[in-house]
């Protein structure tokens, strides 16, 4: 009989678990290992060709990560790779080959535009640029030899929400593949495979490990396309430690009570943002009137701690007078940990297609965990800092 189907709190719980195989042991004990030992040339043989036969191939706690991530995603199979940035071009690589054609939102993580315009474009792999807002114009953009269709929803810094959907529908009726980076979305708040994505790709070092302690990527993929991805991922070489998975394992569990408290946080720290009169516009999809709210509401089941708010114009000297002095702000580029972060960003430079217009800078938020009360305080001193600087 088929297992019901549970809500994500309860897979978050159990997903990836075996006590009866581990007498008992509620956790996935970690598994260090490399050589792993056969009684028999016969049994040595049975695994030939097998995840079974090596430790780079996997273990036990990886194999739990692995299987808690499919099972909450809906994907077939995981990979788990070094870091999100290794997850996003091994995914890339294997499935590209010289003369294909990669189309890429002008919006997405500099890194990965980096890589398109260096190593893909080496190997003779073209990459065209789109607007995030195509929808379902992504059509015209479309080639014989589009192989794949690369979203991030939302975008890097300024948080577009694509049409996944429509984008998908389309790419699919031309034969080419959708690659997603979800790290935003989370394993539970987009869920990636239903909207007709078939590659999804997470830095785990974000919201699955949640603790500003491992850095990690994961590449999910449809039963149709493991094999080829799962096939290039081994031919890297591509592993990561038990210990690492062993704690992203520990992170996962209490990921849906984390992203409860960081979209309620970030909420209201954005609401307050959004009334300040320094503050131009706020880009959170989840507040309404922000741009995307609509595709937001329409596909998304949540949010997270994760926004940009465009300023007014003002000196450079004000807005370094804010960010210095800032107590529970932190300054950093990473996100997804328990602890608030602000980073002063620059989109108009890694932008090729879209411009980005902004009189003022725009500043990144991630609202962590920290009461929203203490946060509001301290982007209020901070917001009285600016202030002081452009008045004098």
């Amino acid at each position: 009989m088929q297992a019901p189907k549970f809500h994500h709190e309860t897979l978050l719980s159990h997903s990836g678990r075996e006590p009866k195989k581990l007498g008992g042991t509620v956790n996935t004990p970690v598994y260090r290992a490399s050589t792993l030992l056969f009684p028999t040339v016969e049994a040595l043989q049975a695994v030939h060709g097998t995840l079974n036969t090596y430790g780079r191939h996997g273990n036990p706690t990886t194999r739990a990560l692995e299987s808690a991530l499919c099972e909450l995603e809906g994907a077939f199979g995981a990979m788990l790779t070094p870091s999100g940035l290794s997850a996003l071009t091994c995914a890339l690589l294997a499935m590209l080959k010289p003369g294909d054609h990669l189309l890429m939102t002008d919006s997405v993580y500099d890194p990965t535009r980096a890589f398109c315009e260096g190593t893909l474009k080496r190997l003779g792999i073209e990459t065209t640029y789109y607007d995030p807002k195509i929808g379902g114009g992504i059509r015209e953009l479309m080639q014989p030899n589009t192989r794949v269709v690369f979203v991030e929803s939302p975008g890097s810094l300024t948080f577009e929400v694509q049409d996944i959907p429509a984008i998908s529908a389309v790419a699919h009726e031309y034969g080419a593949v959708v690659m997603l980076d979800n790290t935003w979305g989370t394993p539970i708040h987009f869920p990636s495979f239903k909207h007709g994505v078939d590659i999804s790709i997470h830095a785990a070092t974000k919201y699955i490990v949640g603790h500003s302690d491992v850095l990690m990527g994961v590449i999910m993929t449809s039963r149709a396309l493991y094999p080829q991805v799962r096939g290039f991922y081994k031919q890297l070489g591509l592993s990561i430690s038990a210990d690492d998975a062993y704690l992203a394992l520990r992170g996962l569990r209490t990921l849906s009570a984390r992203l409860e408290r960081h979209q309620r946080n970030a909420h209201q720290v954005a609401a307050w943002l959004a009334a300040q009169p320094e503050v131009e516009q706020v880009l959170y999809p989840a507040l309404p009137g922000s741009p995307g709210y609509d595709i937001w509401r329409r596909d998304f089941t949540g949010a997270c701690g994760l926004f940009s708010i465009q300023l007014q114009a003002m000196p450079a000297s004000a807005v370094s007078a804010m960010l210095d002095g800032m107590q529970l702000f932190g300054m950093g580029y990473s996100w997804g940990g328990y602890e608030s972060l602000i980073l002063l960003t620059d989109p108009a430079s890694c932008r090729t297609v879209t411009s980005w217009h902004s009189k003022g800078p725009l500043i990144r938020i991630h609202v962590g965990l920290e009461h929203p009360d203490d946060l509001i305080a301290d982007l209020h001193a901070g917001l009285e800092r600016l202030r002081e600087t452009v008045d004098v």
